[in-house]
């Protein structure tokens, strides 16, 4: 350190103190003599420049840096070589590292580490606009400045989306408290990857520590392949299922079952803030109000008539009892539920239901439809369990199959929540007014709400004109299970809305 102390690089960049090491390269805190600013300079090892590989990965960072620009991404000022040593200049970010703010606060207020698992979806979101993904997402790698904004860095083992980029089979790049299990087998990877390791990101904001610990690195990345995430709800059981359910997706072992991108994951976090903020009885910091306020206009829930401006107007207008209701509506549902000046309640609130209140629904056949998994659409897990259908080869001969729900008591409800295996299914929400009774037959149920071509996540508003203890899900289309190439459909939560 001594040596390099009061270096100057290309006549232009006078190191000073030393910020940070890996092992490719030092970052130093230095003065940019001509703008008289400080940066931060990334200097290569001396040894690793004589690497012709590594010094072309370190070559292809700045490239890849230099590409990008996003209020959550550390900017490239410059790049260049002094003596055969290649360093690449960023703009310095005055703060601390996300890894140091968990560690010192041993995890983070919930509404807090939702925005800033936001913040670093938006900066991963432009980097995957330039086809980079990141590959090596930690918190060791975000920086939160002085205004409390996340600043997502060091690019050092980024790959272009359209190439296979420089490392071999079977090597293990990034960090393994967070490696994705496509990464930690050596396989291609794409944004997906860091979808996961934004997950583990924010499982470690909300519990203070990562989920897996091996005596070795290679031990912690097989841990991510072989063993089950904890559960977020066991180690923190003040996080509320819509939090859960965002790390829960993020993390699946396998690639296909998580957020195709991580726009879809910040726009899922963008409702789940609004309601960690609401349950929380207001932000906990001025970095969750920010971020709301950021937060797409069309993607904030809305009271009767009235446009929602900011925070404070979200959380007088909707209170605690919107705040449950969103917790089993995604971005997209929000939208449809209470926007665009037609509403469809003030307030809503889940409708709790009994595991033994649902049953299928089959006139139109003779054994029913799978009878014994009814409780599995209503057990309130949304991803592990599920009912189905009878699988149907080739046509659907029928008029339709269902599942009715029992409220335990009449309610009007404004909504239904789905959640189905896949998207597809035309789907009709009946109910038999004023009925003590299920009927036995389709002609007395009324329909109350319905959906075509349903997305696996569906939210459905429904209209009654008096209150309904029994709901049915109807199906008068079925999508192609993948697996068997059967018509069917696969329930894994009904959640019912009422006033």
């Amino acid at each position: 350190m001594a040596s390099v102390s009061g270096t100057v690089l290309s006549g232009r960049y006078r190191l000073s103190s030393k910020l940070g090491s890996g092992g490719m390269s030092t970052v130093y805190l230095a003065q940019d003599e001509v703008l008289d600013r400080p940066v931060a300079v990334k200097l290569l090892h001396r040894e690793i420049s004589e690497e012709a590989d590594q010094l072309e990965r370190f070559r292809r960072e700045a490239r890849a840096a230099a590409r990008l620009s996003h209020p959550n991404l550390v900017s490239v000022i410059d790049a260049g070589e002094d003596e055969g040593r290649p360093y690449i200049v960023f703009e310095y970010v005055e703060g601390d590292t996300l890894k140091k703010l968990i560690t010192d606060n041993g995890g983070l207020e919930i509404d807090e580490a939702v925005a800033y698992a936001i913040e670093i979806g938006r900066g991963l979101i432009a980097a995957h606009g330039r086809k980079l993904i990141h590959r090596d997402v930690k918190p060791q790698n975000v920086l939160i400045d002085l205004d409390g904004r996340a600043k997502v860095t060091d690019f050092g083992i980024a790959r272009s989306l359209g190439t296979e980029g420089m490392t071999a089979t079977g090597r293990v790049l990034g960090t393994t408290d967070y490696v994705s299990p496509e990464q930690a087998m050596g396989e291609v990877v794409d944004e997906r990857s860091d979808v996961y390791s934004l997950g583990i990101v924010l499982y470690e904001m909300l519990t203070g520590d990562v989920p897996f610990r091996a005596e070795t690195q290679i031990g912690v990345a097989m841990k991510h392949v072989n063993e089950p995430l904890p559960d977020v709800l066991v180690e923190r059981p003040e996080v509320s299922a819509s939090v859960a359910s965002v790390v829960d997706r993020s993390t699946t072992k396998d690639a296909r079952d998580r957020y195709n991108n991580v726009g879809e994951m910040v726009r899922d976090l963008e409702a789940t803030l609004q309601v960690e903020a609401a349950r929380s009885g207001g932000p906990s910091g001025g970095k969750a109000t920010t971020v709301l306020d950021s937060v797409p206009k069309s993607r904030r829930w809305q009271g009767r008539g009235v446009r929602v401006s900011g925070m404070g107007v979200v959380l007088g207008m909707i209170g605690l009892a919107l705040a449950a209701a969103a917790l089993v509506f995604g971005p997209e549902q929000l939208e449809k539920i209470g926007s665009d000046g037609d509403p469809a309640a003030e307030s809503g609130t889940e409708i709790a239901l009994a595991e033994d209140s649902a049953t299928d629904f089959d006139p139109f056949g003779t054994d029913g439809e799978h009878p014994t998994e009814t409780p599995l659409a209503v057990d309130g897990n949304p991803s592990g369990t599920a009912w189905t259908t009878e699988g149907y080869q080739g046509v659907f001969d029928k008029e339709g199959v269902g599942i009715y729900v029992d409220a335990g008591e009449p309610v009007a409800a404004i909504g239904m929540e789905l959640r189905m295996a896949s998207g597809g299914a035309d789907v009709e929400v009946r109910a038999p007014l004023g009925a003590d009774e299920p009927p036995a037959e389709l002609e007395g149920w009324e329909v109350v709400g319905k959906a075509t071509d349903a997305g696996a996540r569906q939210s459905i508003e429904l209209t009654v004109d008096e209150p309904a203890r029994f709901y049915l899900v109807w199906f008068t289309k079925l999508p192609t299970n993948e697996e068997t190439a059967e018509l069917q459909v696969e329930v894994s939560d009904i959640t019912l809305i009422g006033p």
